[in-house]
């Protein structure tokens, strides 16, 4: 075999795509030499390395195979400086003042005169001076000899090597290892060899803060392998890797080295995985003591139980009781008793998302979900991006506490379907004794918070101002009418969802919407977006307002 050949696990770019040589070798039925090779991008691929019932090769990703003839046309590869140097250094125009460019982001319809930039070429190209570094899609597959790196461009703090050529973690730390002020690095859509001892010793990541490892089909037994090498890092994203379970299947030597504690880790992020088990991630984030943050958007989380070994009420044995910040949005959480468990995972819970989950998005829970998930979790600060304010919780928990008096329930039953119920019932100076208050008179506190105010549905903008005694008139000549109860507190902006929901306005009809507030001298305000995160109260809004909308034809 050619020397010139690849050997497996070298990876290539052809015609703009990357992959990773899987076999090289003769095919059965055809003469010469083939490559297998698996794509990065799985469209690309026409089986998983079985070629007339043979197999040739096995593939991380089905169908994501083809075979390939080597030819001059595939690239293996440049060296970081390489690289570094075509992006970075461009060769001065010399007497040219002027220089007639286009714009990238127009594609090329764009045309523009630039003045001075040779000045701009000879700062760029001072390599020392660089401190962020972006070579992504540059074809990088391997190292320079040593020290170079090092005495080009030691000052970088911040490089990205995404989707390029590197086959190892070998590679890379022959890199970083010169880089010693390199504080975040992104090696997203690569395909790294598992590591099984890193050649370039420890101090390669010694500094290294922040690492992405997006959609590099990393294991988590993987990246564990590399973390011990990396003391300082307190970032790390490893989203859509195809990621099932967090699960380790290690010898006993090797398992006991990944069970000791990572202090410096404070954010890990594992969007758009296929992990199902809320318990599992949970206790894999056991060896992170400081954990922070834990984004779990777009994965198969359904079902939340309770800690093990944990007391009712208690998170003390919990792998994650200090997280501060829960991602969990468009995942497959239906039912209340899983957002019950939160508190007791993490009692000191921040801000959550949600959003995208049955359980806000089916009809009906979605009225009032969000205000029981804020009575629900005490400690609760940010839902969903929106600010919780001291109003918003209040509310809420007076609706929850509404809505549970008007269930026929024991006082043991209402403790365990609705863990908080007591603790609301106490801040809210309610007893929860089943003979101190009754249903009508819990839901009477909420009721008593409650305005009622008439919309009435126009066929144009109405008049700036009517004559007092003329109201009425212009009111009754309207098309439709609707009575709604709502809080004073309500933002404007929630206010005409709510009109619009009432008066059926279709979603491509509702930016066309305009509200009007009848003042009692006969004028009447527009509600405009400009103050659409103010609450009603704010506006003056009492028992009785009336409104006008008008919906504008498209």
């Amino acid at each position: 075999m050619s020397s010139d050949l690849p050997s497996v696990g070298t990876r290539l770019c052809h015609s703009g795509h990357l992959g990773t040589v899987r076999y090289v070798g003769a095919v059965e039925g055809t003469t010469g030499i083939w490559l297998g090779v698996e794509w990065d991008d799985p469209k690309r691929g026409k089986h998983d390395g079985v070629k007339d019932g043979k197999r040739y090769f096995t593939c991380l990703v089905p169908h994501s195979g083809s075979f390939l003839r080597p030819s001059a046309a595939i690239s293996y590869g440049v060296t970081f400086l390489t690289a570094l140097s075509v992006k970075y250094v461009d060769v001065p125009r010399g007497d040219v003042s002027s220089e007639r460019i286009v714009l990238g982001s127009s594609g090329g319809a764009i045309e523009v005169e630039a003045i001075g930039l040779d000045k701009v070429r000879s700062k760029l190209a001072r390599l020392e001076r660089l401190r962020e570094v972006s070579l992504d899609n540059e074809c990088v597959s391997k190292s320079d000899p040593s020290g170079e790196v090092g005495r080009t461009c030691p000052g970088i703090r911040g490089l990205d090597l995404s989707k390029n050529l590197i086959p190892d973690w070998d590679v890379v730390a022959a890199i970083t290892v010169e880089l010693r002020e390199l504080r975040s690095l992104s090696l997203n859509q690569n395909r790294l060899r598992p590591l099984e001892r890193l050649s370039c010793g420890t101090t390669a990541f010694q500094k290294l803060e922040e690492l992405q490892l997006n959609a590099t089909l990393m294991t988590w037994e993987d990246f564990l392998s590399i973390l011990e090498y990396m003391p300082s890092l307190r970032v790390v994203e490893l989203g859509y890797n195809r990621l099932h379970t967090l699960h380790q299947e290690t010898t006993p030597g090797i398992q006991h080295r990944h069970r000791r504690h990572h202090r410096a880790v404070e954010s890990v992020n594992f969007d758009g995985n296929f992990l199902d088990s809320f318990a599992d991630v949970c206790a894999a984030m056991r060896v992170f003591s400081s954990l922070q943050r834990l984004v779990l958007t777009s994965n198969c989380l359904g079902e939340i139980g309770p800690p093990p070994g944990t007391h009712q009420e208690s998170s003390e044995g919990s792998p994650v009781r200090a997280l501060k910040h829960l991602a969990l949005a468009f995942n497959r959480i239906a039912t209340w008793r899983d957002i019950d468990m939160l508190p007791r995972w993490c009692s000191q819970l921040e801000s959550l998302t949600l959003a995208g989950n049955p359980l806000f998005d089916d009809p009906p829970h979605k009225p009032h979900a969000r205000q029981f998930a804020i009575a629900k979790i005490p400690s609760l600060k940010l839902l969903d991006g929106a600010t919780i304010s001291p109003k918003e919780r209040n509310d809420s928990e007076l609706l929850y506490l509404s809505y549970i008096s008007k269930q026929a329930l024991s006082v043991d039953e209402k403790r365990a379907e609705h863990p908080q119920w007591e603790a609301l019932c106490s801040k809210h100076g309610l007893s929860s004794a089943p003979t101190s208050s009754t249903p009508q008179e819990t839901q009477d506190i909420l009721s008593n918070r409650l305005i009622t105010v008439r919309i009435y549905e126009a066929a144009s903008d109405p008049p700036q101002s009517l004559p007092a005694e003329n109201v009425n008139d212009y009111l009754r000549e309207c098309r439709a009418n609707v009575s709604l109860r709502v809080l004073s507190t309500m933002t404007v902006r929630a206010f005409k969802l709510k009109v619009m929901k009432s008066f059926k306005i279709p979603k491509v009809k509702q930016s066309a919407m305009r509200l009007w507030m009848v003042l009692p001298d006969g004028h009447l305000v527009e509600m405009d977006e400009e103050y659409a995160g103010r609450d009603l109260s704010w506006w003056g809004i009492e028992e009785g307002t009336p409104f006008v909308a008008v919906v504008h034809p498209s």
